[in-house]
């Protein structure tokens, strides 16, 4: 009876052994699974933070050109100030080292010695210094004998060489070299590269071990952009709208866009105002002044408004009322219909009505009877409303659609916004929107659908990059021409661009003539809805479009001032000069050279020959025979420089300063002039005045003789080698469109 009871114990015991063992065995297994499978990635991170240290090491961000290869946002080498704990030998070092560095760096000296005390071998005190205090820091290491303790690490400040120009296509970075606005935000994969890392072990009591023991994984430098942007017109478009926008009083400021309509190329991007890209917290000084009026309470936000409303880029971002510039758009529509043609008649007696409401041309008293032709150089409204009535609501929709205005361009910048236009027309929307008011529309679709006149009929998808190339300056991709599709025939555009360009000679847009150039031009006023300075006002939109030359346009722009308020508000006075007076810089630069008729040609014509090389006796003969006047500056008997440059196009009794010594002579103050205020005078007497001053004079504008100087670069009383050429703009201030 017990040997049987002890048997069945032993196996339940034995049970129970086996039992045990497996669960143990079980748990066991499960563990390992756990450990090496499950979790085996975490706690190899785990066991990685323990036992390595990891510090990142900023890769080189990509170049950004213009196409020129001209750089405008670079990376400057800048460097990490490091201390080094482990490898502080005594105190008193310490103690030195803390203080020094507080002095370099302007940083407490208390803050410094705390980090110092750190069971660590690299702990960063000061990112990207520049080459000035890394200089100082190995001045003070060599003076004290400091071997150790004390690391520069290479590191890389985004840097804008140009300072304010095209900040606002190029954007800017953060201080961990992101980018945050403009270029800089949309291609921040393709300029920013991979970081690399600088690894280092730690011991068994988490402190660094010493340099053998590091690892180093080099950075892979960012790519580079070329952009479709030519910087020296895009410094031409930024003066000639900040001179717009100054001198009209324009409350919003203004934007400018150049392209090549052939292309679709950006050549120049302008607003204003605008902000410097390597201090673009940093507000202007009329800024600062609204900042310092706003309570403290409100002052954070009023800030923050006030830096939004600089970065934002116009052109892209935000809405346009383009006004009478339509015109262009809804001529194209009427002729491509067979509507009208250039002889079609109307008659204007100052206003139409529409349903039960008059909508009044801007000749109160009327045009009277006139041609289409002559409907668009006087800007009739009448003319144009009823041409929109035949258009019809369907069929102007639809050409709204196929000129891209219904939807976005595809350019290569963020935030690209869409438009805002009626929906389900009626006949009074139809009347209004044939003449280009109370709708919206971003400025780059208004420039790229007048790309498709200027280019015979093909909308082309802007943009802003050319290429992109790596850190060898190899191509790694191109960004061709891309027509979206064709809107209207040859025939048509090259009608519309024809009435355009006597719009420039005889219509609204006549402010923009440059003589020996012909120009297409258009401009508009229209009344905005919304950002009204005081609501209630009206406040306007003035703007100018035009391309050149007719016959093979190379480049178009749109010109927009925002709310003005010196006095004047069409378009045709305050916005067309500035038109004027870039096609008079650009085309030059561009090589195009104009075509002179019999009389402008003795008034402007005369090119300046190459004089460089010749002896100064022989130059001084060329150019009297030219019926220019030589001004000899130095006594040598060889001609080392010249102003104006061979090939540029002077009025008769034109100066060329002929330079026969070096150029620190070339430069002296001797040599310069004070510019005359030409503002208010007629053109015929500035011409005088120049030549006694011994400038050149370059006039755009109006063609009337009675019309008067109401723009001029470089301003008076500015100081500049004689020779030079003023570049003035007489206006008529008459004109209402």
């Amino acid at each position: 009876m017990v040997r049987g009871s002890t048997i069945r114990m032993r196996k339940r015991i034995f049970l129970m052994a086996i039992i045990i063992i497996f669960v143990f065995f079980s748990i066991l297994i499960i563990r390992l699974i756990n450990l090496q499978i499950i979790n085996a990635r975490y706690l190899f991170k785990m066991a990685n933070s323990q036992q390595l240290a990891s510090t990142k090491l900023t890769a080189k961000r990509g170049i950004i050109y213009d196409r020129n290869m001209v750089p405008l946002a670079q990376s400057a080498t800048a460097w990490d100030a490091v201390l080094e704990p482990n490898y502080i030998k005594n105190d008193e070092t310490r103690e030195i080292i803390s203080q020094g560095l507080s002095e370099i760096l302007d940083i407490p000296k208390e803050e410094i010695l705390e980090a110092s005390k750190k069971k660590s071998s690299y702990k960063i005190i000061k990112k990207k210094i520049d080459s000035n205090l890394k200089d100082k820091i190995i001045d003070f290491k060599a003076k004290n004998n400091i071997t150790s303790g004390i690391r520069l690490i290479e590191n890389y400040k985004r840097y804008y060489p140009m300072g304010n120009l095209a900040s606002n296509i190029l954007g800017f970075t953060g201080d961990d070299g992101q980018g945050l606005l403009g270029l800089e935000s949309k291609y921040e994969k393709v300029l920013k590269g991979e970081d690399g890392k600088l690894v280092s072990a730690k011991n068994a009591i988490g402190t660094d071990m010493p340099y053998d023991y590091e690892h180093m994984i080099p950075p892979k430098d960012g790519d580079s952009l070329v952009l479709t942007i030519d910087s020296n017109i895009q410094k031409i478009a930024e003066r000639c709208l900040k001179q717009a926008v100054t001198k009209n009083d324009a409350r919003n400021g203004g934007f400018a866009i150049a392209m090549d309509p052939q292309t679709g190329e950006i050549l120049a991007l302008a607003v204003y105002p605008s902000f410097d890209p390597n201090n673009p917290f940093e507000l202007c000084d009329e800024d600062k002044k609204i900042l310092e009026n706003t309570p403290n309470e409100e002052k954070t936000k009023k800030k923050s408004e006030l830096l939004s409303a600089i970065w934002d880029n116009t052109v892209v971002n935000s809405l346009y009322y383009p006004g009478s510039v339509f015109k262009m758009i809804v001529a194209a529509m009427g002729l491509e219909l067979g509507l009208v043609n250039e002889n079609s008649n109307f008659n204007c007696s100052g206003g139409i009505k529409i349903s039960d409401r008059i909508i009044r041309c801007h000749k109160r008293s009327g045009h009277g009877p006139l041609n289409f032709e002559e409907a668009l150089c006087k800007s009739c409204n009448s003319a144009f409303i009823s041409l929109g009535q035949k258009i019809g609501a369907e069929k102007f929709f639809d050409f709204y659609n196929a000129f891209g205005f219904h939807e976005k361009t595809g350019i290569d910048l963020p935030g690209e916004t869409k438009d805002v236009f009626f929906e389900n027309m009626q006949p009074i929307d139809l009347a209004v929107a044939s003449i280009g008011q109370n709708f919206g529309i971003p400025p780059i679709s208004m420039a790229t659908a007048a790309c498709a006149i200027a280019n015979g009929g093909n909308l082309v998808t802007p943009h802003i990059v050319k290429e992109i190339k790596d850190k060898d300056g190899k191509t790694i991709k191109s960004f061709s021409t891309k027509i979206r599709r064709s809107v209207i025939s040859s025939e048509t555009a090259k009608r519309v661009s024809d009435m355009m360009a006597q719009n420039t000679i005889s219509g609204g847009a006549k402010n923009a003539y440059v003589p020996g150039f012909r120009i297409a031009g258009k401009t508009g006023t229209s009344e905005k809805k919304e950002k009204l300075l005081v609501p209630g006002q009206k406040d306007y939109m003035s703007s100018y479009c035009g391309f050149a030359p007719v016959e093979d346009p190379k480049i178009l722009i749109l010109i927009g001032i925002d709310t003005p308020k010196g006095g004047q508000y069409y378009g045709s006075v305050v916005a067309a000069p500035s038109g004027g007076l870039f096609f008079s810089e650009v085309l030059l630069y561009m090589g195009i050279k104009p075509q002179y008729n019999e009389e402008e040609s003795k008034k402007y014509g005369i090119e300046v020959p190459n004089l460089i090389g010749k002896k100064t006796s022989e130059a001084k003969i060329n150019i009297i025979n030219l019926g220019l006047q030589p001004v000899i500056i130095g006594k040598g008997e060889e001609v080392l420089s010249q102003v104006p440059s061979a090939g540029s196009l002077i009025a008769q009794n034109g100066t060329v300063v002929i330079y026969t010594e070096n150029n620190s002579e070339n430069d002296s103050e001797n040599n310069k002039v004070k510019v005359p205020n030409f503002i208010g005078m007629k053109k015929s007497d500035a011409i005088k005045i120049a030549e006694s001053a011994g400038l050149n004079i370059s006039v755009s504008g109006s063609s009337n003789e009675e019309d008067r100087i109401k723009t001029q670069s470089p301003s008076g009383s500015e100081y500049v080698p004689k020779g030079t050429t003023v570049n003035v703009v007489v206006h008529n201030d008459n004109l209402r469109d």
